[in-house]
Protein backbone atom coordinates (compact mmCIF):
# COMPACT_ATOMS: atom_id res chain seq x y z
CA UNK A 1 0.00 0.00 0.00
CA UNK A 2 0.85 3.69 -0.80
CA UNK A 3 1.43 6.58 1.37
CA UNK A 4 -0.07 9.58 0.38
CA UNK A 5 0.77 13.24 1.84
CA UNK A 6 -2.25 15.80 2.19
CA UNK A 7 -1.47 19.15 1.99
CA UNK A 8 -3.26 22.45 1.86
CA UNK A 9 -1.64 25.60 2.01
CA UNK A 10 -3.48 28.59 0.84
CA UNK A 11 -7.20 29.99 1.58
CA UNK A 12 -9.10 29.99 4.78
CA UNK A 13 -11.95 28.26 6.52
CA UNK A 14 -12.80 24.76 7.95
CA UNK A 15 -13.51 23.26 4.27
CA UNK A 16 -10.11 22.14 3.44
CA UNK A 17 -9.60 20.28 6.42
CA UNK A 18 -13.00 18.95 6.24
CA UNK A 19 -12.29 17.76 2.48
CA UNK A 20 -9.24 15.38 2.85
CA UNK A 21 -10.44 14.42 6.14
CA UNK A 22 -12.76 12.47 4.25
CA UNK A 23 -10.14 11.57 2.01
CA UNK A 24 -7.79 10.68 4.64
CA UNK A 25 -10.43 8.07 6.15
CA UNK A 26 -11.71 6.35 2.49
CA UNK A 27 -7.40 6.08 2.20
CA UNK A 28 -7.09 4.64 5.68
CA UNK A 29 -10.15 1.96 4.72
CA UNK A 30 -8.32 0.85 1.47
CA UNK A 31 -4.76 0.45 3.86
CA UNK A 32 -3.12 3.13 2.53
CA UNK A 33 -0.96 4.94 5.23
CA UNK A 34 -1.69 9.08 5.03
CA UNK A 35 -0.06 12.16 6.63
CA UNK A 36 -1.12 15.55 6.72
CA UNK A 37 0.14 19.25 6.61
CA UNK A 38 -1.86 21.92 6.97
CA UNK A 39 -2.10 25.91 7.18
CA UNK A 40 -3.70 26.27 10.13
CA UNK A 41 -3.43 23.18 12.42
CA UNK A 42 -5.22 25.55 15.90
CA UNK A 43 -8.70 26.28 13.87
CA UNK A 44 -8.78 22.48 12.54
CA UNK A 45 -8.79 20.71 15.52
CA UNK A 46 -11.59 20.38 16.22
CA UNK A 47 -12.59 18.89 13.01
CA UNK A 48 -9.77 16.87 12.94
CA UNK A 49 -9.36 15.51 16.74
CA UNK A 50 -10.77 11.94 16.07
CA UNK A 51 -8.63 11.48 12.99
CA UNK A 52 -5.31 8.78 13.30
CA UNK A 53 -3.17 10.46 11.16
CA UNK A 54 0.13 12.65 11.72
CA UNK A 55 -0.71 16.32 10.93
CA UNK A 56 2.01 19.02 10.50
CA UNK A 57 1.87 22.73 9.86
CA UNK A 58 2.47 23.46 6.51
CA UNK A 59 4.99 25.78 5.11
CA UNK A 60 3.37 29.29 4.55
CA UNK A 61 4.03 32.58 3.57
CA UNK A 62 4.48 34.55 6.38
CA UNK A 63 5.05 38.33 4.42
CA UNK A 64 3.88 41.02 2.90
CA UNK A 65 4.39 41.12 -0.74
CA UNK A 66 4.41 44.92 -2.08
CA UNK A 67 3.48 46.48 -5.32
CA UNK A 68 0.67 43.77 -6.24
CA UNK A 69 -2.81 45.60 -7.10
CA UNK A 70 -5.32 45.23 -4.14
CA UNK A 71 -8.43 43.62 -6.23
CA UNK A 72 -6.12 41.00 -8.07
CA UNK A 73 -7.45 40.29 -11.62
CA UNK A 74 -6.28 36.44 -11.54
CA UNK A 75 -4.94 33.47 -9.68
CA UNK A 76 -1.20 34.57 -10.88
CA UNK A 77 -1.85 37.74 -8.89
CA UNK A 78 -3.05 36.24 -5.83
CA UNK A 79 0.11 33.61 -5.93
CA UNK A 80 2.16 37.19 -5.82
CA UNK A 81 0.92 37.79 -2.33
CA UNK A 82 2.05 34.20 -1.42
CA UNK A 83 5.81 34.67 -2.46
CA UNK A 84 5.50 33.86 -5.70
CA UNK A 85 6.87 37.48 -7.29
CA UNK A 86 10.18 36.76 -7.67
CA UNK A 87 12.85 32.98 -6.99
CA UNK A 88 14.59 34.61 -4.04
CA UNK A 89 11.04 34.63 -2.06
CA UNK A 90 9.64 31.24 -2.92
CA UNK A 91 12.82 29.53 -2.41
CA UNK A 92 12.82 29.07 1.25
CA UNK A 93 9.29 28.00 1.15
CA UNK A 94 10.15 25.01 -1.39
CA UNK A 95 13.28 24.03 0.23
CA UNK A 96 10.67 23.80 3.48
CA UNK A 97 8.16 21.58 1.27
CA UNK A 98 11.29 19.67 0.03
CA UNK A 99 12.46 18.88 3.54
CA UNK A 100 8.99 17.52 4.44
CA UNK A 101 8.74 15.09 1.33
CA UNK A 102 12.38 14.22 2.28
CA UNK A 103 11.19 13.26 6.36
CA UNK A 104 7.93 11.35 5.50
CA UNK A 105 8.42 10.09 1.54
CA UNK A 106 5.36 9.77 0.62
CA UNK A 107 4.55 8.06 -2.91
CA UNK A 108 1.90 10.72 -3.84
CA UNK A 109 1.49 14.39 -2.91
CA UNK A 110 -2.25 15.82 -3.12
CA UNK A 111 -2.63 19.10 -2.93
CA UNK A 112 -5.99 20.96 -1.65
CA UNK A 113 -4.97 25.02 -2.93
CA UNK A 114 -1.44 24.06 -2.36
CA UNK A 115 0.77 25.21 -5.39
CA UNK A 116 4.22 25.47 -3.53
CA UNK A 117 3.58 21.58 -2.42
CA UNK A 118 3.21 21.16 -6.32
CA UNK A 119 6.14 22.83 -7.01
CA UNK A 120 8.09 21.16 -4.21
CA UNK A 121 6.95 17.67 -5.26
CA UNK A 122 8.10 18.32 -9.36
CA UNK A 123 10.90 19.50 -8.24
CA UNK A 124 12.25 15.76 -6.56
CA UNK A 125 9.85 13.74 -9.15
CA UNK A 126 6.88 13.23 -6.29
CA UNK A 127 3.58 12.66 -8.28
CA UNK A 128 0.78 15.16 -7.71
CA UNK A 129 -2.53 15.78 -7.60
CA UNK A 130 -5.28 18.62 -6.85
CA UNK A 131 -8.52 17.84 -5.01
CA UNK A 132 -10.86 20.99 -4.27
CA UNK A 133 -13.31 23.37 -5.65
CA UNK A 134 -13.19 24.82 -8.88
CA UNK A 135 -11.75 28.34 -7.90
CA UNK A 136 -8.55 27.16 -7.10
CA UNK A 137 -8.79 24.40 -9.26
CA UNK A 138 -8.73 25.93 -13.11
CA UNK A 139 -9.48 25.06 -16.66
CA UNK A 140 -6.18 22.94 -17.52
CA UNK A 141 -4.33 23.96 -20.70
CA UNK A 142 -4.97 27.60 -21.26
CA UNK A 143 -3.71 31.00 -19.39
CA UNK A 144 -5.48 31.44 -16.08
CA UNK A 145 -9.09 33.13 -16.67
CA UNK A 146 -10.42 36.49 -14.68
CA UNK A 147 -11.65 36.62 -11.74
CA UNK A 148 -12.99 39.87 -11.96
CA UNK A 149 -14.90 39.68 -15.71
CA UNK A 150 -16.94 41.90 -15.53
CA UNK A 151 -14.24 44.78 -15.25
CA UNK A 152 -12.59 46.25 -18.52
CA UNK A 153 -9.04 44.19 -17.45
CA UNK A 154 -6.47 44.63 -19.98
CA UNK A 155 -5.33 41.48 -21.62
CA UNK A 156 -1.59 42.77 -21.08
CA UNK A 157 -2.27 42.53 -17.42
CA UNK A 158 -3.38 39.20 -16.87
CA UNK A 159 -0.70 37.63 -19.64
CA UNK A 160 1.85 39.53 -17.96
CA UNK A 161 1.19 37.89 -14.83
CA UNK A 162 1.07 34.89 -15.83
CA UNK A 163 4.17 35.50 -17.70
CA UNK A 164 5.70 36.42 -14.28
CA UNK A 165 4.06 33.69 -12.35
CA UNK A 166 5.68 30.87 -14.66
CA UNK A 167 9.16 32.98 -14.74
CA UNK A 168 9.61 32.15 -10.66
CA UNK A 169 8.25 28.70 -10.86
CA UNK A 170 9.94 27.62 -13.69
CA UNK A 171 13.56 29.01 -11.97
CA UNK A 172 12.77 27.00 -8.97
CA UNK A 173 12.38 23.91 -11.42
CA UNK A 174 15.22 24.90 -13.40
CA UNK A 175 17.69 24.68 -10.24
CA UNK A 176 16.51 21.17 -9.71
CA UNK A 177 16.78 19.98 -13.19
CA UNK A 178 12.77 19.68 -13.39
CA UNK A 179 10.72 19.73 -16.03
CA UNK A 180 8.95 23.29 -16.46
CA UNK A 181 5.26 24.14 -16.84
CA UNK A 182 3.62 25.51 -19.16
CA UNK A 183 1.03 27.04 -17.66
CA UNK A 184 0.25 28.63 -14.90
CA UNK A 185 -3.01 26.18 -14.26
CA UNK A 186 -0.72 23.34 -14.01
CA UNK A 187 1.12 24.98 -10.37
CA UNK A 188 -2.69 24.75 -8.93
CA UNK A 189 -3.74 21.53 -10.87
CA UNK A 190 -0.83 19.06 -10.29
CA UNK A 191 -0.30 15.89 -12.29
CA UNK A 192 -4.16 15.26 -12.05
CA UNK A 193 -7.15 17.53 -11.49
CA UNK A 194 -10.11 16.16 -9.03
CA UNK A 195 -12.69 18.65 -9.44
CA UNK A 196 -14.64 18.74 -6.52
CA UNK A 197 -17.50 20.79 -7.89
CA UNK A 198 -20.81 20.84 -10.48
CA UNK A 199 -21.00 23.09 -13.42
CA UNK A 200 -23.88 24.98 -11.58
CA UNK A 201 -21.10 25.87 -8.97
CA UNK A 202 -18.48 26.42 -10.95
CA UNK A 203 -16.70 29.48 -10.52
CA UNK A 204 -15.37 29.83 -14.40
CA UNK A 205 -18.57 28.34 -15.68
CA UNK A 206 -16.75 25.91 -17.98
CA UNK A 207 -17.72 24.14 -20.96
CA UNK A 208 -15.45 21.84 -21.61
CA UNK A 209 -16.77 18.47 -23.05
CA UNK A 210 -14.31 16.41 -21.37
CA UNK A 211 -14.42 17.86 -18.30
CA UNK A 212 -15.42 15.43 -14.80
CA UNK A 213 -17.60 16.98 -12.60
CA UNK A 214 -17.08 14.34 -9.82
CA UNK A 215 -19.27 16.96 -6.88
CA UNK A 216 -18.47 18.96 -3.75
CA UNK A 217 -17.15 18.00 -1.42
CA UNK A 218 -17.72 18.69 2.19
CA UNK A 219 -18.24 17.84 6.20
CA UNK A 220 -22.15 18.62 6.50
CA UNK A 221 -22.64 20.51 9.55
CA UNK A 222 -23.16 19.45 12.88
CA UNK A 223 -24.81 21.41 15.17
CA UNK A 224 -27.19 22.24 17.82
CA UNK A 225 -30.82 21.30 16.39
CA UNK A 226 -32.75 24.58 15.08
CA UNK A 227 -34.50 26.57 17.18
CA UNK A 228 -37.19 28.62 15.62
CA UNK A 229 -38.90 32.04 16.77
CA UNK A 230 -43.11 30.90 17.30
CA UNK A 231 -45.59 32.30 14.79
CA UNK A 232 -46.82 31.39 11.44
CA UNK A 233 -44.27 33.57 8.64
CA UNK A 234 -42.22 31.25 6.27
CA UNK A 235 -38.43 30.04 8.09
CA UNK A 236 -35.45 31.67 6.88
CA UNK A 237 -31.74 30.01 7.86
CA UNK A 238 -29.32 32.85 7.60
CA UNK A 239 -25.38 32.40 8.69
CA UNK A 240 -23.89 35.71 8.33
CA UNK A 241 -21.00 37.70 9.43
CA UNK A 242 -20.79 41.19 10.71
CA UNK A 243 -17.74 42.16 8.70
CA UNK A 244 -20.66 42.68 5.62
CA UNK A 245 -21.66 45.74 5.23
CA UNK A 246 -25.44 44.70 4.33
CA UNK A 247 -25.61 41.97 7.41
CA UNK A 248 -28.18 44.13 9.50
CA UNK A 249 -30.31 45.72 7.08
CA UNK A 250 -31.07 42.13 5.54
CA UNK A 251 -31.78 40.71 9.13
CA UNK A 252 -33.89 44.07 9.56
CA UNK A 253 -35.84 43.11 6.27
CA UNK A 254 -36.47 39.59 7.00
CA UNK A 255 -38.43 40.46 10.19
CA UNK A 256 -40.13 43.60 9.01
CA UNK A 257 -41.87 40.47 5.99
CA UNK A 258 -42.87 38.80 8.96
CA UNK A 259 -40.32 35.80 8.60
CA UNK A 260 -39.17 33.76 11.69
CA UNK A 261 -35.98 34.02 11.26
CA UNK A 262 -32.80 31.62 13.12
CA UNK A 263 -29.43 33.17 12.51
CA UNK A 264 -26.35 32.24 13.17
CA UNK A 265 -23.56 35.11 13.56
CA UNK A 266 -20.45 33.77 15.13
CA UNK A 267 -20.12 37.45 16.58
CA UNK A 268 -23.03 37.04 18.53
CA UNK A 269 -22.11 33.68 19.65
CA UNK A 270 -18.55 35.25 20.78
CA UNK A 271 -20.49 37.91 22.74
CA UNK A 272 -21.37 40.45 20.29
CA UNK A 273 -24.63 42.41 20.86
CA UNK A 274 -27.29 41.72 18.55
CA UNK A 275 -27.64 44.26 15.49
CA UNK A 276 -31.87 43.37 15.24
CA UNK A 277 -33.80 42.32 18.33
CA UNK A 278 -37.24 41.40 17.51
CA UNK A 279 -39.22 38.01 18.51
CA UNK A 280 -38.66 36.80 14.65
CA UNK A 281 -35.45 36.57 15.16
CA UNK A 282 -33.31 33.89 17.51
CA UNK A 283 -29.49 34.04 17.69
CA UNK A 284 -27.80 30.68 17.72
CA UNK A 285 -25.03 30.57 20.16
CA UNK A 286 -23.31 27.75 18.29
CA UNK A 287 -23.46 26.66 14.60
CA UNK A 288 -26.92 25.22 13.40
CA UNK A 289 -27.48 21.52 11.92
CA UNK A 290 -27.84 22.73 8.79
CA UNK A 291 -29.51 19.21 7.42
CA UNK A 292 -32.31 20.08 10.24
CA UNK A 293 -32.57 23.83 9.57
CA UNK A 294 -33.14 23.07 6.40
CA UNK A 295 -36.15 20.66 6.05
CA UNK A 296 -38.27 23.60 7.61
CA UNK A 297 -36.66 26.50 6.28
CA UNK A 298 -38.35 28.33 2.83
CA UNK A 299 -35.36 30.31 2.11
CA UNK A 300 -30.91 30.32 3.41
CA UNK A 301 -29.48 33.92 3.73
CA UNK A 302 -25.46 33.49 3.71
CA UNK A 303 -22.31 34.52 1.69
CA UNK A 304 -21.96 32.07 -0.57
CA UNK A 305 -19.80 29.18 1.61
CA UNK A 306 -19.52 26.01 -0.30
CA UNK A 307 -21.05 23.95 2.44
CA UNK A 308 -23.68 26.34 3.79
CA UNK A 309 -24.86 27.12 -0.48
CA UNK A 310 -24.71 23.34 -1.14
CA UNK A 311 -26.74 21.92 1.39
CA UNK A 312 -29.27 24.43 1.23
CA UNK A 313 -29.56 23.70 -2.55
CA UNK A 314 -29.68 19.61 -2.24
CA UNK A 315 -32.49 20.26 0.11
CA UNK A 316 -34.50 22.43 -2.79
CA UNK A 317 -34.14 25.60 -0.84
CA UNK A 318 -33.20 28.73 -2.69
CA UNK A 319 -30.60 31.37 -1.43
CA UNK A 320 -29.97 35.20 -1.01
CA UNK A 321 -26.34 34.92 -1.57
CA UNK A 322 -24.13 38.43 -0.13
CA UNK A 323 -21.06 37.31 -1.68
CA UNK A 324 -18.25 38.82 0.47
CA UNK A 325 -14.82 38.49 -1.92
CA UNK A 326 -14.46 37.47 -5.40
CA UNK A 327 -14.17 33.38 -5.20
CA UNK A 328 -18.15 33.29 -3.44
CA UNK A 329 -18.91 36.47 -5.80
CA UNK A 330 -18.27 33.90 -9.11
CA UNK A 331 -20.21 31.21 -7.46
CA UNK A 332 -22.88 32.94 -5.81
CA UNK A 333 -22.88 34.56 -9.94
CA UNK A 334 -23.35 30.75 -10.91
CA UNK A 335 -26.30 29.67 -8.90
CA UNK A 336 -28.10 33.29 -10.21
CA UNK A 337 -27.48 32.22 -13.65
CA UNK A 338 -29.42 29.02 -12.79
CA UNK A 339 -32.41 30.59 -11.16
CA UNK A 340 -31.53 29.01 -7.76
CA UNK A 341 -30.78 31.62 -5.50
CA UNK A 342 -30.22 35.83 -6.12
CA UNK A 343 -26.48 37.39 -6.05
CA UNK A 344 -26.96 40.47 -3.88
CA UNK A 345 -24.20 41.75 -4.85
CA UNK A 346 -25.23 42.59 -8.37
CA UNK A 347 -28.42 44.56 -7.28
CA UNK A 348 -28.60 48.23 -7.89
CA UNK A 349 -27.62 50.54 -4.93
CA UNK A 350 -29.34 51.30 -2.40
CA UNK A 351 -30.55 48.15 -2.02
CA UNK A 352 -34.88 47.61 -0.71
CA UNK A 353 -34.04 44.16 0.64
CA UNK A 354 -37.54 44.16 1.65
CA UNK A 355 -38.74 43.84 -1.88
CA UNK A 356 -35.70 41.04 -2.18
CA UNK A 357 -36.91 39.01 0.49
CA UNK A 358 -40.55 39.24 -1.24
CA UNK A 359 -39.29 38.27 -4.31
CA UNK A 360 -37.53 34.85 -3.47
CA UNK A 361 -40.12 34.06 -0.99
CA UNK A 362 -43.52 34.78 -3.95
CA UNK A 363 -41.98 34.26 -6.54
CA UNK A 364 -42.24 30.28 -7.33
CA UNK A 365 -39.15 30.04 -9.90
CA UNK A 366 -36.69 30.37 -6.99
CA UNK A 367 -37.75 27.60 -5.20
CA UNK A 368 -38.59 25.41 -8.55
CA UNK A 369 -34.88 25.56 -9.66
CA UNK A 370 -33.33 24.95 -6.10
CA UNK A 371 -35.85 21.97 -6.38
CA UNK A 372 -34.55 20.59 -9.68
CA UNK A 373 -30.80 21.02 -8.65
CA UNK A 374 -31.99 18.73 -5.56
CA UNK A 375 -33.64 16.23 -7.71
CA UNK A 376 -31.19 16.30 -10.54
CA UNK A 377 -27.80 15.35 -7.81
CA UNK A 378 -30.39 13.20 -5.65
CA UNK A 379 -28.70 10.54 -4.00
CA UNK A 380 -25.39 12.47 -4.57
CA UNK A 381 -23.38 10.99 -1.17
CA UNK A 382 -20.38 12.03 0.23
CA UNK A 383 -18.99 8.94 1.03
CA UNK A 384 -19.25 7.74 -2.88
CA UNK A 385 -17.25 10.43 -3.87
CA UNK A 386 -14.79 9.97 -1.34
CA UNK A 387 -14.19 6.77 -2.89
CA UNK A 388 -14.62 8.11 -6.60
CA UNK A 389 -11.22 10.11 -5.49
CA UNK A 390 -9.62 7.31 -3.95
CA UNK A 391 -9.89 5.21 -7.56
CA UNK A 392 -8.46 8.51 -9.48
CA UNK A 393 -5.30 8.16 -6.97
CA UNK A 394 -5.25 4.72 -6.99
CA UNK A 395 -4.92 4.85 -11.10
CA UNK A 396 -2.56 7.28 -10.80
CA UNK A 397 0.07 5.63 -8.31
CA UNK A 398 -0.92 2.25 -10.74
Amino acid sequence: MAHIHLCWELGGGLGHAGRLKMLALALQERGHRVSMSLRDLVQTDRVLADLDVPVLQAPVWLHQAMGVPPAQASLAEILFLCGYLDPGALRGMVRGWRALFQQLQPDLVVADYAPTAILAARCVGLPSASVGIGFYSPPAGRALPPLRDWEALPAARLHNAETRLLQTANAILAEHRAPPFRWGAELLLGDQQLLCTWPELDHYARQDAGTRWLGPSFLPQTGEPPQWPPGEGPKVFAYLKSAHPDHEAVLAALVAEGCRVLCYLPEIAAGRPPPVNSPLLHYARAPVSLQEAYREAALCVCHGGEATLVQALLAGVPVLLLPMQAEQFLMSRQVERHGAGLNAALLARPTDWRRQVRRLLSEAGWRQAAQSFAQRYRGFDQRQLALQLVDALEAQLA
